[in-house]
Order: structure tokens, then C-alpha cells, then sequence
């Protein structure tokens, strides 16, 4: 028997790519060194949990990586990976341990990230990070171990700001919106 997706489901898949995309212009805009990318992954996987939480990663990354940052292809693995543990980390507790969750959620994400960068990228990308990973690569750290930690820092605090955000308006959400997303 095929399993059937809800509307809202979809539409809620669908907005979280969009701010996802949203995010990301406006975090390459300013040249931040946070990223803002996920904060749609994140809340599908708190509100649907792990499986549906990785469809806006890869989507996102395959239309910004289309239209405006071609780097967003190659960290797709990374929002399959934010979706799948953001939404195992949330499945049974939903309560607001932000800076332990945020921890949790960022240390995959970041090895994986942190490989990419240095082994593809040379350390260089669109973000605003690279120049701290510029600066510190040329100390006796080292490409790999510079991106790995600016990598962390700059995801630690970029998830702790999308968790703040996505609990924020979760909060706001009616109850009987959550029931018909959780059916």
C-alpha cells in the first residue's frame, strides 16, 4: 500500500526550500560568516521528522545551486545529513535544550562540511567563512584542521540561531495545525 503525503506536508516542504533559498541569498548578500540555509531543513525535521527532513536540503541545494551558488551542489550531502540527524535528535524530545541540540546537530554536519571545504574548495567557497579559514590555514593548524574548526564555530552558531528562530515560530503555530502535520 503507497504511503500518501498530505498537502500540508508538501506545502510545508515546499516553504521550508524557500526560506532555505531565502536564507542562503541573504547570508551571501552580506557576506556573513553564518550561512542561513537551513533553517527550513531544520524545522521539517522537528515538525515531520527525519525522513521528510532532508527533501528541502537536497532541493534547495539543487536550486540555488542552479541559479546562484554553484558551491550549494556540492554541500548537498550535508543538508541530507542536518535533515536526517535534525529530525532523529528531535523525534521523541521536543524540548528546548537549544545550545545542547544545537551542539548535536552541528558536530556531522561540520565534519562533513569541514571535508568538502578543504579537499574540493582548497578552503575557499562563496561563504563569508572563508576568510577566517584563509587566516588560520596559514598558521601552523593547516587547511583540514582550519576548516574543521571554523567550520564548527561558524555551524554551532548558524544552527543555534535556526533552532531560536524555527522554536520561535513553532510556538506561534495553531495546535491544530501540528495535528494535521503529524498525521
Amino acid at each position: 500500500m503507497p504511503v500518501k503525503i498530505s498537502v500540508h506536508k508538501i506545502t510545508l516542504i515546499a516553504l521550508a526550500i524557500v526560506i532555505n533559498i531565502v536564507g542562503s541569498y541573504i547570508a551571501l548578500g552580506f557576506h556573513l560568516p553564518i550561512y542561513l540555509d537551513s533553517i527550513g531543513t531544520i524545522m521539517t525535521a522537528i515538525l515531520l521528522g527525519p525522513f521528510y527532513g532532508l527533501f528541502p536540503g537536497v532541493l534547495s541545494a539543487l536550486i540555488t545551486g542552479m541559479t546562484s551558488d554553484i558551491y550549494a551542489l556540492y554541500y548537498m550531502p550535508v543538508g541530507v545529513v542536518l535533515g536526517i540527524v535534525t529530525g532523529l535528535i528531535f523525534q521523541k524530545n521536543k524540548t528546548n535544550k537549544l545550545f545542547v541540540k544545537a551542539f548535536c546537530i552541528s558536530v556531522p554536519a561540520s565534519l562533513i562540511s569541514a571535508c568538502i571545504t578543504a579537499t574540493i574548495f582548497g578552503g575557499i567557497t562563496s561563504s563569508g567563512s572563508t576568510m577566517l579559514v584563509q587566516l588560520l590555514a596559514k598558521t601552523p593548524l593547516g587547511l583540514t584542521l582550519s576548516c574543521l574548526i571554523v567550520q564548527f564555530f561558524t555551524d554551532y552558531f548558524d544552527r543555534l540561531l535556526s533552532l531560536w528562530l524555527v522554536f520561535s515560530v513553532i510556538k506561534k503555530l495553531p495546535d491544530s495545525l501540528i495535528k494535521k502535520l503529524n498525521h
